[in-house]
């Protein structure tokens, strides 16, 4: 049998690798990694010997290399899959190959698909932050292209659930300042920059002091990932009562501008 095994790998401290990702670097007959130095690298610095063929597998060749890494299970050759940090599949290159290892196998009962739990810093990030966990969305990296910018971040600013963004640390100004324009500047929000790793910084602030911290623009180096608050109870209220106001009733632009700063 075949066997898919999708790896998290440490995001900082390569000490945080568990022992079956070592056994699994050791044993797995292909290793299609996103960066094949990488893997070297953190094989490496485990002390593990791999026997295995490492491929490259990343988001340029995904599609190509997909049907090729679905071939080597069918013949039942075990793939360990593995990104540069993290779990394969959030925002990094994978599902592709999950969903096409599924659909073989749905025909092909020699087939299997497993995880091999770890490190991510989506869920390192929410559980540092401070910010209700109860019910979270995870938005990857926000669109580049201006209006679809401007609409995701204006559907998200009225969403309950605490959201989760990966962003370039040279873009971080400029999600901050649209962030405050569209969820208000007094929304609590948390930087988390090189998570786990030796310059780790977590700063916890509203949109707008954060924004006013990370300017001038390259001031911020590093992975970041960005939590932010989703809509209170309060501003939900406000937001009720406002939409009850006529424009003409005291109060009702007082509401307004509060949302807003």
């Amino acid at each position: 049998m075949g066997v898919l095994i999708l790896a998290a790998v440490p995001i900082g401290q390569a000490a945080d690798a568990s022992p079956r990702l070592r056994e699994a670097l050791h044993t797995a007959d292909v290793i299609a990694a996103e960066d094949t130095r990488r893997v070297r690298r953190l094989a490496t610095d485990l002390d593990v010997e791999i026997t295995g063929r490492i491929v490259s597998y990343y988001d340029a060749v995904e599609t190509r290399k997909t049907p090729i890494l679905v071939s080597e299970l069918k013949d039942g050759s075990d793939v360990l899959l593995v990104t540069d940090a993290g779990m394969p599949g959030i925002s990094d290159p994978g599902y592709r190959l999950v969903a096409a290892a599924a659909a073989a196998a749905a025909d092909d009962d020699s087939i299997r698909i497993t995880a091999l739990p770890g490190p991510s810093a989506v869920t390192t990030a929410l559980a540092v932050s401070g910010l209700p966990t109860d019910r979270f969305c995870f938005e990857g990296f926000p669109p580049r292209k201006q209006g679809e910018r401007n609409r995701r971040f204006e559907e998200l600013a009225a969403d309950q659930r605490t959201q989760v963004f990966f962003e370039a640390a040279r873009r971080l100004p400029r999600t901050l300042i649209e962030l405050t324009g569209s969820h208000g500047g007094a929304r609590q929000a948390v930087v988390c920059r090189e998570l786990t790793k030796t310059h780790e910084q977590i700063l916890r602030g509203t949109l707008a002091e954060l924004a006013h911290w990370a300017e001038p623009e390259g001031a911020v180096r590093g992975e970041v990932t960005l939590v932010v608050a989703g809509l209170g109870r309060r501003a939900r209220r406000d937001q009720a009562r406002e939409a009850h106001l006529p424009p003409d009733v005291p109060g009702a632009n007082a509401i307004t501008a509060a949302r807003h700063a």
